[in-house]
């Protein structure tokens, strides 16, 4: 049955003619996806793919052909544009069946199969770059004009249950087809098709394992069809719902949200540096009630084991996730620890046994053996991934696996993949294949970088500098406004990543502003607790916070900006590498750490005088820094020189006081930027190379400090001042 908008009550209806009846064909179908990707209920993030056969002008030969638009390789429903949907020519399409028939070995996990994937390319419509997805004959071969494939909620509970056939039939009765598990491929594609061909009368399939594919000849009609199959099976879970009694009940009760908070703060370094000896993690929390229920029940051990209820999941959530059996309530801290030393030396163990087992003689390497989902009764969820975005991916994925063994529990009892199938997608040689196509990650992927100062001047040039190199940078200023600002920025720039797990500041993006003022520790402790929240850790903190206090004509500044001075520039720092020395060495990771001195600090001359000397004590406190992180931290000193453009430390009282002193010629009615510009062509004029210095030299140097490529230095200080004699080594 259909039902109507108003009657749905597990999904919601979002179609609009008024929109959708202003779009082409191939925007319609964008939009049909986005509404239908927009809920989570329906699909996941990169899940489920939609097509529409159109009616093209050819563009050779200006004859109308069909064209298949579907949903390209690596898209996702919610997020796709036009540009994510690959196109091919259906004759094209429909003629691979012969290719296929050719082969002396078919079927499912044949080399015909996958080789069939490249052919795809021989039929593309217009030159269209989009790569086709393994799903695409699928969506080819069935004989109707409209096809949404997703990976509902409801529907996979079905398909993840011991007796899914019957309960499909049960639920739906001869209106929608069943076919068991088998890969995603050209041979499950035919045997739908052809089901489909002697069935007229079906209206989709639920696949085992795997979700719901349905049709229409009407785009709108496919979408209604979609949300009624979807309410249907989500109202036949409703009635057997278990109450209390779900997951078998309550094994453990949480902590209070703020005793929570303070174990995550402490555990997550610890954690991350203990999943990250391989390949660095980020990590993301998810804390919701749902999944609280799941992990403080009787049944989280049993189920946890179980695996992953669909192919889509389990590639990033790993065949399993780590259940620790702990007790909030009557276990303490350290006995976590103790639980989840061996619980992740068990689960390497396990997984390497796992990929021993299962392996085919061409199967790629063996990947990083450590979990992806960890579960802990009390805390939640902590999902890693290689960044932001995949931790919240992992993180999603695992949360709908578990309102699928909910449902799945409910209405019978769920079941996951064999290891074997589960190994077979996780180690395909088309997955593989997508690994191998990725970009090499930059410098600074899986780092996070803490950018104090980032609101302005050096540190906000330095924010974009380190962004570029795939950094995670947490943008940290006095000004929280500037500091958000920045962040904004990189966000815009570099987008807010897929995905939609994480919970509070966990659930952002790659880019985080938060204030600090570094003269306080606990405003400092505050800001790295929620870097901790938000990302796990830390690896590279770069210090640009610094005052100048504009002295008067006679060089002079009144004495309460002594002790100001040596606050912000010397003993700021000094706290922000104390505060955050304790999450390195909970980490136990290498790490950078770069404070911002000036020539100033070795260049005796009056003027600055408190200022000055306290840049020499910034030299003097990286060499021990140096010393005392050591071997754990690298930390070195950036020493700029005279960089007036854009910079903070150069507001027009300084800049005016700078040229009284060195006698250039000014007119008070002269703008920032006029008056600024003579004296950066003052300062440039005394440096051997003749250049004005530049954000981008400091941002780069910095960059640099922090990077791999300077793993050996620390203890110094970097001049980038153009080349001045005075400020030479000596």
């Amino acid at each position: 049955m259909i039902y109507k908008p108003e009657e749905l009550r597990y999904v919601n209806f979002l179609w609009d003619d008024a929109v959708a009846n202003q779009l082409d064909p191939v925007e319609r179908l964008r939009y049909r996806s986005n509404i239908l990707g927009s809920d989570q209920r329906i699909t996941n993030t990169g899940g489920g793919n939609t097509s529409s056969k159109l009616i093209e002008k050819d563009p050779l030969t200006g004859e109308e052909v069909d064209v298949l638009w579907v949903k390209g390789s690596g898209g996702d429903l919610r997020t796709s544009t036009r540009s994510n949907f690959a196109s091919l020519y259906m004759d094209k399409f429909l003629s691979l069946r012969e290719i296929y028939n050719r082969a002396e070995v078919k079927g499912v996990k044949t080399p015909v199969e996958d080789a069939m994937v490249e052919m795809y390319r021989q039929c593309v419509f217009n030159l269209n770059p989009t790569a086709s997805s393994i799903d695409t004959p699928l969506h080819g071969l069935l004989p109707y004009w409209h096809v949404d494939h997703t990976h509902p909620i409801s529907v996979i509970a079905i398909a993840s249950s011991q007796d899914q056939e019957r309960l499909t039939h049960e639920i739906y009765g001869d209106e929608i087809g069943y076919t068991p598990w088998q890969r995603p491929g050209y041979d499950l594609a035919l045997k739908m098709s052809e089901a489909a061909a002697q069935n007229p009368h079906l209206k989709g399939f639920v696949i085992g394992q795997h979700g719901l594919i349905n049709w229409a000849n009407d785009d709108k009609a496919c979408y209604e069809l979609s949300l009624s199959l979807i309410e249907q099976a989500a109202r036949y879970i409703e009635q057997h719902e278990k109450g209390a009694q779900t997951f078998g009940g309550q094994k453990y009760t949480s902590p209070d949200p703020h005793q929570r908070q303070d174990i995550l703060i402490k555990l997550l370094p610890r954690l991350r540096g203990m999943v990250s000896q391989a390949n660095r993690f980020i990590g993301t929390v998810h804390i919701t009630n749902q999944v609280l229920q799941f992990v403080n029940s009787f049944d989280a051990p049993r189920l946890a084991e179980i695996g992953g209820s669909t192919p889509d999941f389990f590639l990033r959530t790993k065949i399993k996730p780590l259940y620790v059996d702990w007790d909030p309530q009557n276990e303490t801290y350290e006995n976590l620890l103790e639980k989840l030393e061996s619980g992740l030396a068990h689960y390497k163990a396990d997984y390497t046994a796992y990929y021993e087992t299962c392996k085919h003689p061409n199967s790629p390497p063996m990947r990083d053996p450590n979990p992806t989902v960890i579960l802990i009764p009390g805390l939640g969820m902590l999902a890693w991934g290689k960044n932001k975005s995949e931790s919240r991916v992992t993180a999603e994925f695992y949360s709908l696996t578990i309102e699928v063994m909910r449902a799945a529990e409910a209405i019978s009892h769920y079941q996951g993949l064999t290891r074997q199938e589960a190994f077979d997608i996780e180690y395909w040689e088309l997955e593989e294949a997508k690994l191998k196509r990725l970009p090499p990650e930059k410098e600074l992927a899986r780092n996070v970088v803490v950018v104090v100062g980032a609101g302005s001047g050096i540190g906000k040039a330095i924010a974009h500098r380190v962004a570029r190199e795939g950094a995670h940078v947490v943008c940290v200023d006095v000004n929280t406004e500037a500091a958000q600002k920045t962040a904004q920025e990189l966000t815009d720039i570099y987008g807010a990543g897929i995905g939609v797990g994480g919970t509070g500041i966990s659930g952002c993006g790659p880019a985080i502003g938060l204030s600090a003022d570094i003269t306080r520790r606990d405003s400092v402790r505050s800001m790295f607790e929620q870097v901790v929240l938000a990302y796990g850790g830390i690896d590279n903190i770069i210090v640009t916070a610094g005052i100048f206090v504009p002295p008067d004509m006679q060089g002079h500044i009144a004495d309460d900006k002594w002790p100001l001075t040596y606050a912000i520039n010397v003993t700021g720092g000094y706290i922000v590498a104390d505060e955050a020395r304790k999450i390195w060495q909970a980490q136990g990771l290498k790490g950078s750490l770069v404070l911002t001195s000036s020539v100033n600090a070795v260049v005796s001359k009056s003027g600055s005088l408190a200022y000055d000397t306290s840049k020499a004590a910034v030299n003097h406190l990286v060499h021990e820094l140096a010393i005392e992180l050591a071997p754990l931290v690298r930390v070195n000193g950036l020493a700029p020189a005279t960089v007036v453009e854009g910079s903070s430390m150069f507001p027009r009282p300084r800049v005016i006081s700078s040229l009284h002193k060195y006698g250039i010629a000014f007119d008070e009615s002269e703008s920032d930027e006029a008056l600024r510009e003579k004296l950066a062509h003052f300062y440039a004029q005394r440096t051997l190379t003749k250049s004005p210095v530049t954000l981008a030299d400091q941002a780069e140097m910095a960059y640099l400090l922090s990077s791999n490529k300077f793993s050996k230095t620390t203890g110094q200080i970097v001049n980038v001042d153009g080349g001045l004699p005075d400020a030479f080594l000596r």
